[in-house]
Order: structure tokens, then sequence, then C-alpha cells
């Protein structure tokens, strides 16, 4: 338990925006005024308010800041309770005890008790759900025989008993605590949702609360919103603002001139070359850490080509990742080293974790032009026809197509054509969750700051979050074994990393590309704003005009 404490510790990096007071059981601010009004923008659209389908980071913005949790990070980055009154932890990290607060209530006034989390925990994991989240729940007594249709969700490790729930674990995992501040695994209340069936998420008006606001105004497809303080969240009394305007901006450029005009309180810096020189020098321009990644995957289940190792070997040796960063980017993007990002966590050894297991990823034509032949010979199907499919909102990601089909086709001439496929983020979504694509470009954030968040992504072909469906036997025993025997090893845990992220290149199962930086404007008036590097990146629970 010392190690964990320890490692818990280590891994804490949360920017707290214009200060603010913290206390172990709930956020204080000094703000004197209750009527302040914030504005603020979205990237893209609101894909579902449906708590266990929910996967953008979009959803989980507006999710983070109208439900809780047990927990939730505060300053520190620190899980405290919530919705929670208080938690233990047995001695050997296989059980956990939480006590929920008395009183708390769903913001049509009805009670909220502990069943609500046993309900949303089981509907996670019941494979009928089909949740790309339902791994998280790996590691609970009866998940993994749940997810796989062995055993009734009712068998699920996490029960109830009065304001009492109980988690029996599997194993030790250090990333649990997390998961107890985690959007996806937020109380949900059974009757509301079977009620509300098709309906569940799909409007503001049909789903309930139990966070600092209520989302109103949301139709399910139009892109100006509101969320309001929500009277019935337990500690309404140190939610200073009572209403966050919301509008989907997919341009950056016009974020940055709404930002300018006073229209928004904030605007990421991002998009072009242009964009970025234009804005990083402004005063209220502040960078603070952020563990997103961005990898091609390769639909190696259904694409011939792509199912060819040397072909994936190929593409991967002819992206020229660095110069990727710089010309797609406009500079806002680092290089990719491997799949975990920059500023997830530390090593143990106080590396950054993606510097510790950088498998050496390398740019190099030649090489790659010899095994492409290679691998067009053993495929034995002709040229090589190929689409890559990204979102249609976001800037980067289109340039970044553009500049990877440039590349390829100059790199291996005649034998290769790439097609891209620009659609709506929900779209890019439902076709990687279907295996309907061949190549799609992923955004992925850290659930939690630990390396285990993104390589049990990819430990079975079956995972919801592995599009390409492949299968790597040996980055899967190395996961397995930061998981299991190294669980409370850091060290040891780190070195599995680092043979997993190895394994990964071997094979060549995903093209890392790079990962982000985040470099935004913020009104120096509003305090008390959390960013968190994983999960929930921008929290309002606490925030105010000052």
């Amino acid at each position: 338990m010392k190690q964990w404490q320890k490692w818990t510790a280590a891994a804490a990096l949360v920017v707290v925006v214009g200060g603010g007071l913290t206390t172990f059981n709930h956020f204080k601010t000094n703000a004197s005024k209750e009527d302040s009004v914030l504005n603020y923008s979205l990237d893209s659209d609101i894909q579902t308010l449906d708590i266990s389908k929910s996967s953008d980071q979009y959803s989980t913005t507006i999710l983070g800041n109208t439900e809780s949790n047990l927990l939730r990070l505060n300053a520190k980055g620190e899980p405290v309770p919530d919705l929670a009154k208080s938690y233990s932890v047995s001695s050997d990290g296989l059980t956990y005890t939480v006590q929920l607060r008395s009183g708390l209530k769903w913001s049509d006034g009805s009670e909220l008790t502990a069943k609500d989390f046993v309900y949303s925990w089981q509907r996670l994991a019941d494979p009928k759900t089909g949740s790309q989240y339902a791994y998280l729940t790996s590691g609970v007594k009866n998940a993994d025989d749940i997810m796989a249709g062995k055993k009734p969700v009712s068998s699920l490790g996490v029960t109830a008993k009065g304001n009492t729930l109980t988690f029996k674990l599997e194993k030790p995992m250090q990333q649990f605590k997390y998961l107890l501040s985690f959007a996806q695994l937020m109380p949900q209340k059974e009757s509301y949702v079977k009620d509300q069936g098709s309906h569940y998420g799909t409007t503001a008006k049909n789903q309930i609360y139990s966070g600092p606001y209520k989302l109103e105004g949301w139709n399910g497809t139009n892109e100006s919103f509101k969320m309001v303080k929500n009277p019935d969240y337990w500690d309404a009394k140190n939610v200073k603002t009572k209403q966050v305007n919301w509008q989907v901006i997919k341009n950056p450029e016009s974020a940055i001139k709404l930002y300018q005009q006073g229209k928004v309180d904030r605007a990421k810096i991002y998009g072009t070359p242009e964009i970025y020189e234009a804005n990083k020098n402004n005063k209220a321009a502040t960078t603070t850490p952020l563990a997103v990644s961005s990898y091609l995957e390769y639909n190696q289940a259904k694409n011939p080509f792509l199912a060819n190792e040397k072909i994936r070997q190929a593409l991967n040796l002819a992206t020229n990742r660095q110069a990727l960063a710089d010309q797609a980017s406009g500079g806002t993007r680092y290089a990719a080293t491997g799949l975990v990002p920059k500023n997830l966590v530390k090593a143990t050894n106080g590396q950054d974790l993606a510097s510790y297991v950088n498998p050496g990823y390398k740019y190099d034509p030649t090489q790659a032009k010899k095994l492409f032949k290679e691998g067009l010979q053993e495929v034995n199907k002709g040229k090589m026809n190929v689409t890559i499919e990204t979102d249609a909102d976001a800037v980067v990601s289109k340039s970044t197509v553009d500049y990877l089909k440039q590349a390829w086709e100059s790199t291996f001439g005649s034998d290769i054509s790439v097609t891209e496929k620009i659609v709506p983020i929900k779209q890019r979504m439902q076709d990687a969750q279907n295996g309907n694509f061949d190549i799609t470009l992923t955004n992925w954030t850290g659930d939690y700051q630990d390396g285990v968040s993104y390589y049990n992504m990819f430990k079975t072909p079956t995972t919801g979050t592995n599009s390409g469906q492949f299968k790597n036997d040996a980055f899967t025993a190395a996961v397995n074994q930061a998981e299991n025997q190294d669980a409370n090893k850091p060290a040891a845990r780190d070195a599995d990393f680092k043979k997993a992220e190895a394994a990964l290149k071997d094979q060549a199962n995903l093209n890392p590309l790079y990962s982000w930086k985040r470099i935004i404007l913020n009104r120096p008036n509003v305090k008390g704003v959390v960013l968190n590097p994983t999960g929930l990146q921008l929290d309002l629970t606490h925030a105010y005009r000052d």
C-alpha cells in the first residue's frame, strides 16, 4: 500500500487556473458572487449523454460537469470524496469500502442511492450495452466473465448495503481510485434509464443529473446550450457560477476571435502554423500538461494488405513523425515516441514514461520501400488502394491525413493509392467501432494517469477500443504481467510497459503519430478552473468570475 500511495503522489499532475483553495472533502473558493455567467466552447458536437456509451472528450466534458462520481480530482490531482463521504482500502488492496453522503439527490429531487452505482457498473460491464469502456471494469470480481457472456451482471463484485458500497477486486489495481472519479462510471438511476429506453441521454431533457450543473437546451444536434447550477447537488453552496453558456466552435480561428471579442472565456491555440505563431506569445496564453495521443489504427481483421506485417512496418517507416508534428499541427503537437503520450505520468526513474518506454520508431524511406515491395508480393493482390478516415471537425486531423497521403504516395509511387475519407466525428467513431474502415486516425485522452490507461485498450482483439482487432501475444503478456505479478512493483511495471511498446512496434499494430500540447488563452478573471491531463480535461465545478 505504501508503494501504491507513493505512485499516486508521483502520478498526480493537475493545473488549477487562476488559483482557488481546496480542502480534503470539497473545494472552496473566495468568490463573493453567485450570479456570474461563464462562456465556453467545444471543438466538436456532443455525441451522447448516455453515461455508459459516451467515449468522446466532448460528451465527457459535459457529463463530467453535470454528473458526479464517488470521488473527484482536486487541484492537486488527488481523487477526494465527492458523492462519497469517505472510503477505505483493505491491506491487500482487494476490497474498497465506500460510505456515501446522506441525503444525496438527483436533479429531479429523487433519492440517489448506493444501488445507482451498482447499476452503473453492471450496465457498463454488460455486453448488451455495447460500451467501448466496458474493459474498465476488468479486475473487479467476475467482470471478465460477465463481459464474455459467461456470468450474469448480478455477479459483478460491486454491492450495496444501505449507504455503503463495496468493491471486490480480483487483483490490486493501482488505478482503481481514479476509476471512482471517472465519468463513464458515474451513477445511473435504473428506473429512469429503463423508462427513457432508446431516448436515454439523447437530449438534455432525457437525462437527470447528480453533479454541480444541469444541462439545458441541447436537443441532440444543436450547437448552443447551457449548464445551470444544480440546487440538488450536495455541495451546491460552493458552486459559485449560476450559468455556463456553451457553443460548438469547430474552427479554431473563430474561437480565438470570439475570445478576443470577450464572447468566450477560453480558446485553444491550434490548427495552423499561422494561428500558432500569431497567438503563442499572448500574455493570456498558458501551456499546461495534456496526455493525448494520436495514432493510426490498421484494420488487420478485414483488409488483406493491412493484415500483412511488412506492409504495416513499411507504412510506419514511411512516416516522418517530427515533420508531421511540425507541419501538420503548426507546432501544437509533439512527435510520438510510442503509444503513450508525453505528460501522462513519470516512470520510477524520474523520466517521462513516454521517454522511458520509447521503442525507437524511425523514419527510413529506403527500408520502407523494400518492405512494401515484399509485402505486396506476399499479399499478391496487385496495387494497394487504401482509405484513411478522420474527423471533419478536426483541423489538425485533416492536415495530418493530407500529409500522410502525400508522404506515402511519394515514397511508394504507383504501388499505392491513398484516399481521404473526411466524415463527422460521430460517423468516424461508429465506423471504427463497427470495423468499417481501412485506416482510422484516433485521438485518445488517457482515462487516468497510468500506462495501463493506454495499454489496456489493446490486450485482446475484442476490446471495444481495439478497432483494428489485432492480436499480439507478446504485447498482451507484458500488459498482463504489469497488471498482475508486478502490480505492486512500480519499476517492474515500467519495464513491462517498455516490453509492451516494443511488441507493438515490432508487429506495427499501430502507427503512433504525435501527442498533444495544450496551449490555451484563458480569461484572467475566471478563477478556480481545474485542468486535468487525463479524464475530465476541464472541470468548472468551482470556477467563477472574479
